[in-house]
């Protein structure tokens, strides 16, 4: 029927040229058409392509620049954006690196992130200013994200994990007055009698804790590498909070000294090598003044190219010492987790909290350690 045409178009769009052979056509529709060879030069015509159900099947004649024109013209933004990230995840870098004023309208994005860091040695003058804005974009969204709720979670936790015998009323403790005072409740008269206010900790007379931040640089973290070195930036800016941030494979490299700029941190990325995971954790334990307000932040694939034991035996001495560990297999909103699960479960075992999580949830989880 007439009147059917146009859900008729759009599921032979969902369905691909297969659904011809049912009767299902685009009609003739020279937009739906464009939609067609747009989506077809994304999927189907990708070099990565699985050569799974899209659009068309016959040879695209559109280049990057006009696909990139098409689909800000046909699709709506958040559509948009999720097409642009599938560009540059399956077709990589190298076109738009030789066009600056391409790379410009792609919309910025943590993938387009990854995809610049991966490809970084091949940034020109001409591109590695671009990058770097572009970078430095997706890095002030990140953070705007993650900030407050970071902010409220470990500086809450601070100012309430020990109490003072100083009265300043605006660190009175009601929810612990009312409950140690509990046992002097006086039934007949309906009154809670007070025999002791409890006051909060002055934040400023506070020994420092200090969050250890080690960073995997294998290829299967950096989603987790970008999350860690913006978060590594917001504990920089809290009181009472010292932060010390390092990039490990088969050698260290301290950045602590760059914690407060994330950019620079991630430029800073190798990607590839190998991975001594016991190595990095002893250097981590070498910058440890007292180890009961420590918390070391582990951010790796689990999977050690050294001595497994070795591994193992270095976290248990470290959590022994008083050394609080977590370990994140992934760190983000979308990342996919693909670790070492059996070393993971031997790491736990001996003191290690292994975690993969939002960075709001791994606020939370070292909130929690610092309240005790």
């Amino acid at each position: 029927m007439p009147s059917q045409a146009p859900q008729v178009a759009r599921w032979r769009l969902v369905l691909g040229r297969d659904a011809e052979a049912a009767g299902l056509s685009l009609g003739g529709d020279p937009r739906l058409q464009r939609i067609e060879q747009l989506v077809g030069f994304l999927y189907q015509d990708a070099p990565e392509s699985t050569g799974s159900r899209t659009g068309g099947r016959g040879p695209s004649a559109l280049t990057v620049p006009q696909w990139v024109d098409g689909v800000g013209e046909l699709f709506p933004r958040q559509a948009r954006e999720v097409m642009e990230r599938e560009l540059v995840r399956r077709r990589g870098i190298r076109e738009l690196l030789d066009q600056p004023k391409l790379l410009e309208r792609i919309e910025p994005s943590t993938e387009l992130v990854k995809t610049l860091l991966t490809h970084k040695d091949l940034l020109d003058e001409r591109t590695r200013a671009l990058a770097r804005r572009i970078i430095e974009k997706v890095v002030e969204e990140l953070k705007r994200r993650m900030q407050l709720q970071v902010e409220t979670a470990i500086t809450g936790a601070i100012r309430r994990d020990r109490h003072s015998p100083r009265r300043v009323w605006r660190n009175l403790d009601l929810k612990t007055t009312l409950r140690r005072n509990l046992k002097h409740y006086d039934r007949r008269h309906g009154r809670l009698l007070v025999d002791r206010v409890y006051y909060f900790a002055a934040e400023r007379n506070r020994r420092p804790w200090h969050v250890v931040i080690a960073v995997d640089q294998s290829g299967s973290m950096l989603d987790s590498a970008i999350h860690s070195a913006v978060m590594a930036s917001i504990f920089h800016e809290l009181p009472s909070v010292r932060t010390s941030l390092f990039l490990f494979d088969t050698q260290i490299v301290d950045l602590s000294d760059q914690v407060g700029q994330p950019v620079d941190v991630l430029l800073r990325v190798q990607l590839g090598g190998g991975t001594l995971i016991a190595q990095a954790l002893q250097y981590a334990n070498q910058l440890v003044r007292e180890p009961a307000r420590t918390i070391v932040v582990l951010i790796t694939d689990f999977y050690e190219g050294g001595p497994e034991g070795a591994l193992v035996r270095q976290v248990e001495e470290m959590a022994r010492s008083g050394i609080r560990m977590i370990g994140l297999g992934a760190l983000g909103y979308d990342a996919r987790p693909a670790y070492n699960k059996p070393t993971a479960r031997k790491l736990r075992k001996v003191g290690m909290d292994v975690l993969v999580c939002t960075p709001e949830k791994l606020a939370d989880c070292m909130a929690q350690i610092i309240r005790g």
